[in-house]
């Protein structure tokens, strides 16, 4: 073999080699982002914040329920007081005609008499 030849046969091999001998690429290395001290501090309170206001939310709705449980429990009464003094009113009429009045005066023993009546002019 020529001398070229043996140049293009050693050129060739060594293209082989190459091609099978992988070729070690740069390292990268991977660097993933850290939190800083700040950041998680801002995190803590933003979740802080975030549970009292939960908790006042709660806190205020279950005032109010209460709130409106007493205000209904009133109510009823003053209904059940209406009914009750509207009832009273009724039976104040009805005792207070001028028949019974004169029957429970005869019972009494009490008698009419004319020249001690007085009349009031409204």
């Amino acid at each position: 073999m020529s001398n070229l030849a043996m140049k293009l046969e050693q050129q060739r091999q060594e293209k082989q080699q190459q091609q099978h001998m992988p070729v070690s690429e740069p390292i990268i290395i991977k660097r993933r982002a850290s939190i800083t001290n700040g950041e998680k501090i801002l995190m803590i309170l933003v979740v802080g914040l975030f549970i009292i206001a939960a908790v006042n939310i709660v806190t205020k709705s279950y005032t109010v329920y209460q709130a409106n449980i007493e205000i209904q429990k009133t109510e009823a009464k003053i209904e059940e007081q209406t009914k009750l003094n509207s009832d009273l009113h009724v039976q104040v009429e009805e005792l207070s005609t001028y028949d019974r009045i004169w029957e429970k005066a005869k019972e009494l023993g009490l008698k009419l008499d004319q020249n001690n009546v007085k009349s009031v002019q409204e």
